[in-house]
């Protein structure tokens, strides 16, 4: 690990296979890698759900930022890709939610397939971590 640099891994069998990490925080910036919607042992989670698996995606998100000391009031960018934009407002009500009070910058765009076929959703998040 380089001077400065803090990393947090949720484990996932990917993240060694591919090689890269959750979240990488690196002075007061912090970025998370695309985040799908796995349950603690790592298999998918609310399958056929576009909100359920939005707020799971959100859910590993804010516990990596909290390994590396930011929070989702940090969160200054998200990215969704979604395989059916016609769920957009199930996915647009998780991240709501989250960010109402704080909202960063966002996209979502439609893609074609992830990995595995159950998900729908993959979230990513940059995060800029004040001084003090």
């Amino acid at each position: 690990m380089g001077t400065g640099t803090q990393r947090s891994f949720t484990g996932a069998s990917w993240e060694k296979q591919v090689g890269y990490c959750r979240a990488i925080r690196r002075g007061d910036l912090v970025w998370v890698t695309g985040t799908v919607s796995l349950d603690d042992d790592g298999q998918p989670f609310a399958v056929g759900d576009p909100e359920g698996q939005a707020r799971r995606c959100l859910d590993i998100i804010a516990k990596a930022l909290a390994e590396v000391g930011a929070s989702m009031s940090d969160v200054v960018r998200t990215r969704m890709f979604v395989t059916d934009i016609d769920h957009w407002e199930a996915f647009g009500r998780a991240h709501g939610d989250v960010f109402r009070d704080h909202p960063p910058a966002t996209t979502m765009v439609e893609i074609s397939r992830f990995i595995g076929p159950q998900f729908l959703i993959e979230i990513e998040a940059d995060a800029c971590v004040e001084a003090g």
